[in-house]
């Protein structure tokens, strides 16, 4: 199945993050864990329809490691994979 989304919004795989003890002891993901604020974005939505009609194009594409608001996006799980959506106006920062 292919996702393609709508207007401004883009879909995001969620980095997973692990976290380290003082000691240096790597956990691994648990359920109680915090929403995830970075991820890769895996697809584009065509832009956002200004009020004056005009297509505002996106200032992010494919490929793009990204931080954004943390309880911004909506979850889906897609043939057994989790994903975010989320709006480009949610997009904080594009990590280089």
């Amino acid at each position: 199945m292919k996702l393609k989304p709508l207007s401004n919004h883009v879909i995001v795989k969620a980095a997973v993050q692990e976290e380290m003890t003082k000691s240096g002891i790597v956990l691994p993901g648990t359920a109680d864990k915090e929403r995830p604020e970075k991820g890769e974005i895996i697809a584009v939505g065509p832009g956002k329809i200004m009020d004056n009609g005009q297509l505002s194009s996106m200032s992010v594409k494919v490929g793009d490691q990204v931080v954004f608001k943390k309880y911004s996006p909506d979850e889906i799980k897609i043939e057994g994979e989790d994903y975010l959506i989320l709006s480009e106006d949610d997009i904080i920062a594009v990590i280089e």
